[in-house]
């Protein structure tokens, strides 16, 4: 960790509010990755999780979207976007982030503030790097990418007892993992290239 602190410390001798983008694979740690760093580097940093950008379960009802939530098309990527834009601008004001609850499957809006002290801010998610329509645009108004890796059997034994918190039985629980978040691991290992910085963790 404390290599990847001195990189961040570098990132910010230069001007202007700094945009840090964790990418990766469903179960990889990127959200421990990105708090433990916004921890050390104290007030300067804050952590605003792609995660919020999550469409509502009942839009996604509505779009027939509800059994695959987490794919990319199930996500505002318009909004995060003109988020990251605002954060970029670097003004006076206040900018507002929603976060993630994971204890009622949906976004809280205006949950995380982000004041003018704040220097350097960490977003992570799935897509940052992904190369398809809107997704492409996020990788542009970061300052730096890095890509977290981790072994299979280790990321799925963490997904597992994701979805046990949730409430998911073992059967439920391996469904989805096989179903949704295993699908959308493959589509993001490829964009592992396209990051500055590959960050293994591996037992």
């Amino acid at each position: 960790m404390n290599v990847l602190i001195d990189r961040l410390q570098a990132l910010l001798d230069g001007e202007g509010r700094k945009i840090l983008g964790i990418a990766g694979p469903p179960g990889s740690a990127k959200s421990t990755i990105a708090q433990g760093l916004a921890q050390a580097m104290g007030s300067r940093a804050a952590v605003v999780p792609m995660d919020g950008f999550h469409l509502a379960n009942e839009e996604l009802e509505r779009l027939g979207r509800r059994d695959r939530k987490g794919a990319p098309d199930t996500f505002d990527v318009d909004g995060y976007r003109a988020l990251l834009d605002r954060l970029r601008a670097d003004g006076p004001e206040t900018v507002y982030a929603p976060r993630f609850d994971r204890a009622i499957e949906t976004a809280v809006a205006g949950a995380i503030p982000i004041g003018p002290e704040v220097r350097l801010v960490i977003t992570e998610g799935n897509y940052l790097l992904l190369d398809a329509p809107g997704w492409a645009d996020i990788s542009e108004r970061l300052d730096e990418s890095w890509f977290v890796a981790m072994s299979d059997e280790t990321r799925r034994k963490r997904l597992l007892a994701r979805r046990a918190r949730a409430g998911d039985d073992p059967d439920q629980a391996v469904a989805w993992i096989e179903g949704v978040d295993e699908p959308n691991a493959r589509l993001i290992a490829p964009t592992a290239s396209r990051a500055d910085v590959l960050v293994r963790l591996d037992d």
